[in-house]
């Protein structure tokens, strides 16, 4: 019996890295592998400091912060520059705080002085979505969306839960967890997993729909209520609120050709009826249903077929 998506998020879950794996300090004769070597596997903050220097208390503590709450997709390499003259005038800084970005071994990114905690999220937050560890947590959540595709709502939930113990607010994880529990039934989990969005990334196209799908999942399937319609149709099938009805209990189904048919149907006799209610019932089956699926592909395609011919 295949193992529910709580499990596999109890058992595979990742934890978070420990402080020290994150956050470290560095000289001259270590730069190479702390930093240059570090960051061809993930990105590295370098943060020039001094015990004398004023910004450097006040921003130090908030770069630890950020870094820490990263979850491992950043580390953080802090070089005190009294003791490390030589690597400091290699780096060509010129006033403290100075702080480094490395990716693939090279610097990209950087600023000089304090900022406000917001805007080194901010900074964390792009420099986290370069490197090697943003291609291999991207690499994992392509793994779990085939896996949810093939129905293997157990094996994608524990790629997706391996994703946000790396990163907490991976959207495409998030919205790829919530969607396996709609698979299992647990629309409740469901609802509490879609909750878990940053604001920042509701609007994310994951996360649209995986909140459509939710939608669509909290209305339950009726099968006497096909039959019901199908017969209203078979008497007069140009009942459109019928065929309308009908796709939508066919798409709770899991019958998506079926219920797309029977859409583009109204479009193509009657585009305007009920204020475009078919064609924008399409809209919310082509959000839950994802960009990428094949039913959303083909429907866009005849949809733009039937709207610009």
């Amino acid at each position: 019996m295949e193992a529910s998506p709580q499990a596999a998020l109890k058992t595979n879950g990742a934890g978070s890295p420990p402080a020290g794996a994150l956050i470290k300090d560095s000289d001259t004769r270590n730069f190479m592998a702390d930093v240059v070597e570090m960051s061809r596997k993930v990105p590295v903050i370098v943060d020039f400091w001094a015990p004398w220097c004023g910004p450097c208390k006040q921003l130090g503590p908030m770069l630890e912060k950020q870094v820490t709450q990263a979850n491992g997709k950043v580390r953080l390499v802090k070089v005190n520059v009294d003791e490390n003259q030589q690597l400091a005038g290699q780096m060509r800084v010129q006033s403290i705080p100075a702080v480094f970005a490395f990716v693939d071994g090279q610097p990209v990114d950087g600023f000089m002085g304090a900022l406000p905690e917001s805007q080194i999220k901010q900074f964390i937050d792009r420099l986290g979505s370069q490197g090697g560890m943003a291609e291999e947590l991207e690499a994992a959540v392509t793994a779990g969306r085939e896996a949810l595709a093939q129905n293997q709502f157990a094996e994608a939930a524990q790629i997706f839960a391996q994703v946000l113990g790396v990163d907490r607010e991976h959207a495409g994880a998030l919205a790829g967890l919530v969607k396996c529990y709609i698979g299992s039934g647990d629309l409740d989990q469901a609802r509490a997993t879609l909750a878990l969005v940053p604001p920042a990334k509701a609007n994310d196209p994951e996360v649209v729909s995986a909140k459509a799908a939710l939608e669509l999942a909290a209305t339950p399937v009726d099968h006497s209520e096909i039959a019901n319609l199908t017969r209203s149709l078979e008497a007069n099938a140009d009942d459109h609120q019928a065929r309308l009805d009908l796709a939508v209990a066919l798409n709770a189904a899991g019958k998506k050709e079926e219920a797309l048919d029977h859409l583009l149907h109204i479009v193509r006799k009657k585009r305007d009826w009920n204020e475009e209610a078919a064609r924008k019932q399409l809209v919310k089956f082509f959000e839950a249903w994802g960009p990428k699926d094949e039913f959303t592909i083909l429907g866009r395609r005849k949809l733009s077929s039937i709207l610009f011919s």
